[in-house]
């Protein structure tokens, strides 16, 4: 059985750092702007695999073997920065499948597996993340009790409170969405939405 008492402290532990600004609220806010809420959902999916993933490996201490080799993070933190650059600039060009259209016709179908990857690129790639779940999970585990139980719970918790961070901001980024394309705003949606991508890709590239 999980420990309650540690429980009652982990969940506004996490919910303060979840609500944060970061990474993957960013890229949820800039997603509800460009394709909707609903089509974030995937890139959300994405995230919480990756999330899960990290935790997981925290608590059973593979994420130590990861820190001490920065190499294996370099390669999907720049692969991942640049593709999300290069589609922020696509944007900002009003041109790829997340360009918002001022036509109202049907913006070109991005793909579910697309955008399930880079949420869990941009989950798995940031070595803040692994370096905060190593950090953060191990104290709330108690030693005494079955690694199991608790390990499901905290994940419980943690799905639930990123989901719903990141539904927050993507809600968020389509009412930004509402508000811009009022009028002749629509290239500076794609412009505010292109930039925020590429400022997610050079924030993975570098951290």
């Amino acid at each position: 059985m999980p420990d309650f008492a540690l429980l009652a402290v982990f969940i506004p532990t996490f919910f303060f750092v979840a609500i944060t600004p970061g990474m993957c609220m960013t890229l949820a806010m800039t997603l509800g702007m460009s394709i909707g809420v609903r089509r974030t959902l995937w890139m959300m999916l994405g995230e919480l695999i990756g999330v899960a993933l990290v935790a997981t490996a925290a608590v059973m201490g593979v994420a130590s073997i990861m820190l001490n080799y920065p190499e294996v993070f370099q390669i999907f933190k720049w692969v991942g920065g640049l593709y999300l650059g290069y589609i922020g600039v696509q944007m900002w060009r009003a041109r790829g499948k997340m360009a918002i259209l001022s036509d109202d016709k049907t913006n070109p179908r991005v793909s579910n597996l697309t955008l399930i990857s880079q949420g869990f690129i941009t989950a798995i790639a940031n070595p803040k993340g692994w370096a905060f779940m190593v950090s953060l999970l191990p104290p709330f585990i108690n030693a005494e009790r079955e690694v199991a139980p608790q390990l499901l719970a905290l994940l419980s918790i943690i799905m639930v409170t990123e989901f719903t961070s990141m539904l927050a901001y993507a809600s968020g980024g389509k009412s930004l969405r509402i508000f811009l394309s009022r009028g002749d705003n629509i290239r500076w949606l794609n412009r505010i939405a292109g930039s925020l991508m590429i400022g997610v890709g050079i924030w993975l590239a570098i951290s």
